[in-house]
């Protein structure tokens, strides 16, 4: 037995005590820390080969794992943009580089620019679904990606487009000679439209019962009083016991006129129809005019939607969620995010709900998964750990002083 091997053993084990210490202070600090993962420090002994009646001490070494797989308690919070993965999968982050991360962190606010940016500055990724567009997903990469911006659809109009129409006509109404507008007509309503740069433009519908169960309808433009091109139809209705009331066959079920400084717009009326009730007229228009975002929803699916101040909602973004095949491998870095390697395995992009990845809880954030009562034990046992090493050092020193006298 070499006495330097035992104070090299005793130093080994304090090394190793220390590096034990070290991420227990770490969890310590990072306790109320949103989204952070426990590290700790696991021991293996290196066995030094040993001659017959004869040991050789040998070491200790140590591995930091990192429990990132572990989901910490969820707390709620009053703000829509703080979000929580109830499940599998990390929010895809960027750095003011252009790096890509993954998180669990999910304290995003809107910064001066109206992007969504978490506590240590990294930027929320997401797919555009800005005027319907479905996401593009690079399952195996971050391609398509962009940083989600809730002020993007602010002060911009949307152009009129469609309307469905869910209405009655008056059986009992007395016929008239058509066509029907503003000089003669059975019924008449109105729907407000939107033009290409946001303008008002009411369009309005004239009905006229022009024979039995025959109806013609006419629209018009509110501020000319002319009626617009596309805009006059003959409807009829089927008042047998199979059709009862709904549009006949031969019918026509639609509208399509221009929006005077807009675009081509189509009345949808094949919801319409003559049952014995008063005239009704429902409709639901597209577009909008130009307004301000108020404020933002977000649901399960990660759908991020602009609520405007005059009541519109635009959905503009979908975050994305990523995974790994071995995520407590990952690599933490500094901001509590995480990087891919060849330990972790390729990063895996996908959408909230979808191929294993977990949902989206907007007003809630994850926990730092740290027990502070083990931290503490492990603390102690840590202390008691150095404190016995450097007992084993100091005697093998006291041992090297004997054989270092026996020469006086």
């Amino acid at each position: 037995m070499s006495l330097y091997g035992v104070m090299r053993t005793g130093v080994s084990g304090m090394n190793a005590q220390s590096n034990k210490l070290s991420t227990v202070s770490d969890n310590i600090a990072n306790v109320n820390t949103t989204g952070y993962k426990r590290a700790s420090t696991e021991f293996s002994s290196l066995i030094l080969n040993s001659g017959s009646g004869n040991y050789d001490s040998g070491a200790v070494e140590t591995t930091v794992r990192y429990a990132i797989s572990d989901a910490g308690n969820y707390q709620f919070t009053t703000s829509a943009t703080d979000l929580a993965v109830q499940g599998n999968g990390f929010f895809v982050v960027q750095d003011p580089n252009g790096n890509n991360f993954l998180t669990r962190a999910g304290a995003f606010v809107p910064d001066s620019t109206g992007n969504l940016v978490n506590s240590a500055g990294f930027q929320l990724m997401g797919y555009n679904i800005a005027n319907g567009a479905t996401p593009t997903v690079a399952a195996n990469g971050f391609g398509g990606l962009q940083v989600i911006n809730v002020n993007q659809l602010a002060l911009q109009a949307a152009p009129s487009t469609k309307a469905s129409v869910a209405a009655n006509l008056d059986p009992s109404a007395a016929i008239i000679a058509g066509p029907p507008g503003p000089g003669a007509y059975t019924s008449k309503t109105s729907v407000v439209t939107y033009d290409n740069i946001g303008n008002a433009v009411t369009v309005d519908v004239y009905a006229a019962k022009t024979a039995a169960n025959t109806w013609q309808i006419q629209l018009y433009d509110s501020s000319t009083g002319t009626a617009l091109a596309g805009g006059l139809n003959t409807f009829t209705f089927d008042v047998t016991a199979v059709g009862k009331g709904k549009l006949a066959a031969a019918s026509p079920t639609s509208l399509t006129v221009t929006i005077p400084g807009g675009s081509s717009f189509n009345m949808d009326l094949s919801a319409m129809t003559q049952v014995a009730s008063s005239f009704d007229f429902k409709a639901t228009v597209d577009g909008n005019a130009p307004s301000a975002v108020e404020k933002v929803n977000i649901d399960d699916k990660g759908v991020v939607t602009a609520v405007l101040k005059n009541g519109t909602e635009l959905p503009s973004f979908q975050i994305a969620l990523a995974t790994v095949p071995s995520p407590d491998h990952l690599t933490p870095e500094v901001g509590n995010v995480y990087s891919p390697n060849l330990d972790s395995g390729n990063v895996q992009v996908g959408l909230a709900g979808q191929g294993g990845l977990g949902t989206i809880q907007s007003g809630a954030l994850e926990d730092s998964n740290v027990d502070l009562a083990d931290e503490l034990t492990s603390m102690i046992e840590a202390q008691r750990g150095f404190t016995a090493n450097s007992k084993s050092f100091q005697t093998g020193a006291d041992l090297l002083d004997v054989v270092v006298n026996l020469k006086r």
